[in-house]
């Protein structure tokens, strides 16, 4: 009996102490990753300017070829959505919606959400700029993480979870810019 007991103290006081420092981490999480292409802005905003320009040079669509997308709304427009669902693994699902589109200077802006067991979500955007004679791209995202939970932001490292994606699309997207 004092074994449980002691137990169940060091397990309470384990949660009490995870409770108290996730009360001090903010839960405010936010990356990007940006890329210089050999292209003027407005020919690399043909390839980001619409959820199907982006879907081109998605790395989400290398790691499952076979996913299942549902296509609503007008294109370019804000309204427009992809839902999908993976064929590799089918608790994988989601959609993302184009909120904002700024041709101007050359931004987009949406809201992703993923369903459950992995339920999140996140405001993502793509911004052209011109660098010299070709241009600069920024892919990145901003989200909540919610309480206790924020505590595992303090392990969480960006780079490793999702830079090799953002690199590899980013990458892909330089490829198809930089074709004459």
């Amino acid at each position: 009996m004092k074994v449980l007991r002691g137990i169940i103290i060091v397990l309470g006081s384990v949660l009490i102490l995870w409770l108290v420092i996730a009360a001090f981490v903010s839960g405010k999480c936010q990356y990007e990753k940006s890329i210089s292409i050999n292209a003027p802005a407005e020919k690399v905003w043909q390839y980001t300017n619409t959820l199907k320009a982006i879907d081109t040079w998605n790395p989400k669509n290398d790691a499952d070829t076979g996913m299942k997308k549902d296509w609503s709304g007008t294109t370019g427009q804000p309204g427009e959505k992809m839902c999908w669902t993976s064929s590799k693994n089918a608790a994988v699902k989601g959609c993302q919606e184009l909120t904002k589109l700024d041709a101007e200077n050359k931004r987009i802006d949406t809201s992703i959400t993923y369903a459950p067991p992995y339920e999140s979500s996140a405001n993502a955007y793509v911004k052209v700029v011109p660098e010299g004679s070709g241009s600069k791209v920024t892919w990145g995202f901003t989200s909540e993480i919610p309480y206790p939970f924020t505590l595992m932001k303090v392990f969480m490292d960006m780079e490793s979870s999702v830079g090799k994606d953002y690199q590899k699309g980013l990458s892909k997207l330089k490829e198809i810019a930089e074709r004459p």
